[in-house]
């Protein structure tokens, strides 16, 4: 009851105080807009527009501030290109008809006009009949005792015709009280959602052409890291075994007639060599596209992950089915990373690792008992993590004081 008390009070107040802001706005937007276009061939009318343009600027900064507790989450403000430096008065003057927010705003405050006469008249004719009908029975017998003038008892309202008046003015009243919340807010959303489409919707466009852009280079980054990684993993582990293995076999064709038995102890060795690349190189490709992945899901994946960390793993997957393939890589590819820097950092006894559904989001959490100190600054592990996370919209935050427990929760959209 308090917050929907207090939801009417919100938009009760939006809309009372947009209608004096909006015929305000109206009248200097026409007048300033009619005085520098009739004018601008002579020159005059272009500091006019500037300035029309500026006080556009400032009216929509106002509608920007009220937007965010009527719609319940905040607003952007669009980039207006600001003069050079070194601009003269003229330049300055003329900047901000360079802007196509600019003309957006003055555009706003004419359209806006219109709408706010109209969400006005309705949130004053609901407010009106809420209070005064309810409050009929204070004092409607009066009024309707009065024009009788048949003596005290119709002045007390006793009478049949003042009751009926009494009754009917308060279901009036009772009916406008049960309809105000839906009338106003809906009032409210109208405005509401015509100032953000005008004042904040190129902002936000703009805002989600950077985060697209940094989500590109968080891809680039991450995949650039990773075959980075993998070069270097397979310099230092099977390229030098392949090596040693070349030149073992060349030491034995050059030693098979002259000393059969150490040729045997070398193709021993070699065999072994071969053995242990190839094991390096499976486990190599686990990081890459590990088939258990492609061919079963994250469910076994995660489980053959858990089986491998040297670390115990108490995992719980509360998901079924397939998700796409950049999802189900990048959670594999968290999970993977993460056990591997417990294992080598954490001095963690214990660990678990938790995947659940909300939404169309798939909610990863880490969590082991160590000794703590995570986290994502540029130069550590993590960091990697959260570049591939971004690649596909993706969050990640980590909790970790020095001395532990450390937590990590990944947020992968999943459609």
């Amino acid at each position: 009851m308090r917050s929907l008390l207090r939801r009417i009070g919100i938009d009760t107040r939006y809309l009372l105080l947009s209608f004096p802001l909006a015929v305000i706005a109206f009248c200097l937007m026409v007048a300033g807009f009619s005085a520098g276009a009739s004018t601008v061939v002579v020159w005059i009318g272009v500091p006019i527009l500037g300035a029309t343009l500026m006080l556009a600027r400032g009216f929509a900064d106002l509608e920007r501030r009220m937007l965010p507790e009527v719609l319940g989450r905040a607003v952007a403000r669009p980039r207006y290109r600001p003069a050079p430096q070194s601009a003269g008065f003229l330049r300055r003057v003329v900047n901000p008809l360079t802007s196509g927010q600019s003309w957006l705003d003055m555009l706003y405050g004419i359209v806006n006009f219109p709408v706010a006469v109209v969400t006005f008249c309705l949130t004053v004719t609901w407010w009106a009949g809420t209070v005064f009908g309810l409050t009929y029975p204070v004092y409607g017998w009066i009024l309707e005792a009065i024009p009788d003038n048949n003596g005290l008892p119709e002045l007390l309202g006793l009478g049949d015709s003042a009751l009926t008046g009494v009754v009917f003015n308060t279901a009036i009243g009772v009916l406008f009280a049960i309809t105000l919340p839906m009338v106003v807010r809906g009032a409210a959303l109208v405005q509401s959602g015509l100032s953000r489409a005008m004042l904040t919707g190129v902002a936000e466009l703009h805002e989600r052409i950077d985060d697209l852009a940094e989500g590109r280079a968080a891809a680039v980054s991450a995949e650039a890291n990773a075959l980075r990684k993998l070069e270097r993993d397979i310099h230092d582990g099977p390229q030098q075994r392949l090596v040693s293995l070349a030149m073992d076999l060349s030491r034995a064709q050059r030693q098979l007639k002259r000393d059969p038995q150490a040729v045997e102890r070398m193709l021993s060795e070699a065999i072994t060599s071969t053995r242990e690349t190839l094991d390096e190189l499976r486990a190599l490709s686990r990081g890459i596209a590990p088939p258990i992945l492609t061919d079963r899901g994250l469910t076994p994946a995660l489980a053959a992950l858990a089986g491998r960390c040297t670390v115990p793993v108490e995992l719980d997957v509360q998901v079924e089915g397939r998700f796409a393939a950049a999802v189900e890589n990048t959670v594999y590819f968290v999970v993977a990373e993460t056990l591997t820097n417990i294992a080598k950092h954490s001095h963690a006894t214990v660990c678990t690792v938790t995947l659940s559904k909300t939404g169309g989001v798939l909610m990863l959490t880490i969590g082991d008992d160590g000794v703590g100190g995570a986290h994502v600054a540029k130069g550590h592990g993590l960091s990697g993590l959260a570049d591939r996370l971004r690649a596909v919209d993706g969050e990640l935050s980590v909790n970790s004081p020095v001395g532990g427990p450390t937590v990590i929760v990944a947020e992968v959209p999943c459609g």
